[in-house]
């Protein structure tokens, strides 16, 4: 039989060793003529071509070509609805629902989770099927953990920029409500009910989302985004403000908003917030604060408002 090129044997870019057998590949040298052209082997039987990252898309694929009755869902799911989580893409497992309630593992790398889904909670996307925005982050509700799964939620209802992409929300808060109703009293039903009033789709960020989440915890709770006016008349909003101490919360750093240029705008609304009559004190934290330093910020913003709380007396 006439060995068929590689590269026609792979089906956007990824190539399965079975299929490469098939095609009339002797299994003893093709793993050797696959690094001699520079193939990338992206787990046990799949290969990509040379030249091509091996993205997300990519490994999705890999798993889907040799399982394709799984439907990718939860963090890997969120990542291609361009939904922000806390964590990394790249090394986080990749993450699958098995509607069949049969498969249970796959590799270290590769997380398969057995729940029903719906006709209607599965979309098509980029060659894939996967969960819909609203049932990615009802799961990601009911697995957590809690701070990632606000975060997506945070996201999923708003506008964002995510990877230099402006997108629109992606779902409402009472299709997940019924979302959540649907499911029933399955396993983590229960605990993501209670989390979800912990979500707010005015949050502008996930350092955002994180620090509202340091403050509930430590029994803070200011406004979100509220809205002030300068003595010219300007319209600011605030990222926190506990109002009847006078004290705002904003929360920066430019690799959160964007680009430099936007964080010069943020600094330049910082000092424009000072105007407002509503504020006697400001405070600013950068995202590392939030992530790496929550005490520290909590405990900044206790002290002010006591401080606060003395000289108003």
């Amino acid at each position: 039989m006439e060995r068929r090129d590689l590269r026609a044997l792979a089906d956007r870019g990824v190539l399965l060793t079975s299929r490469a057998v098939e095609a009339g590949w002797p299994r003893r040298s093709l793993t050797r003529a696959l690094r001699a052209e520079g193939w990338t082997q992206l787990r046990q039987g799949a290969w990509t071509e040379p030249g091509r990252d091996a993205d997300l898309l990519t490994r999705l694929r890999a798993v889907l070509f040799r399982e394709p009755r799984l439907v990718v869902s939860h963090g890997s799911a969120a990542t291609l609805w361009r939904i922000e989580l806390l964590g990394s893409a790249r090394k986080a497992p990749l993450e699958f629902t098995d509607p069949q309630l049969t498969l249970r593992r796959l590799s270290s790398d590769v997380r398969v989770h057995r729940l029903q889904l719906d006709p209607a909670d599965v979309v098509e996307r980029q060659g894939l099927r996967l969960t819909s925005p609203t049932r990615t982050v009802t799961d990601l509700l009911r697995r957590g953990p809690r701070d990632e799964a606000v975060v997506a939620v945070d996201s999923a209802l708003t506008y964002r920029r995510v990877e230099h992409v402006r997108r629109v929300p992606l779902t409402r808060w009472d299709d997940i409500v019924a979302a959540l109703e649907s499911v029933g009293p399955t396993q983590g039903s229960a605990r993501a009910r209670r989390w979800l009033p912990l979500c707010d789709p005015r949050s502008g960020s996930p350092a955002e989302t994180v620090a509202r989440l340091r403050m509930y915890d430590a029994a803070l709770h200011p406004e979100s985004q509220a809205e002030l006016r300068t003595p010219d008349g300007r319209r600011r909003t605030l990222d926190f403000l506990f109002r009847a101490a006078g004290l705002g919360v904003e929360i920066e750093g430019y690799a959160y908003h964007g680009t430099r240029d936007a964080h010069r705008q943020d600094i330049a609304r910082f000092n424009q917030l000072l105007r407002c009559p509503e504020i006697r004190s400001l405070l600013r934290f950068s995202a590392e604060d939030v992530f790496h330093r929550p005490a520290y910020m909590v405990e900044e913003i206790r002290a002010t408002l006591a401080d606060l709380a003395r000289t108003s007396k």
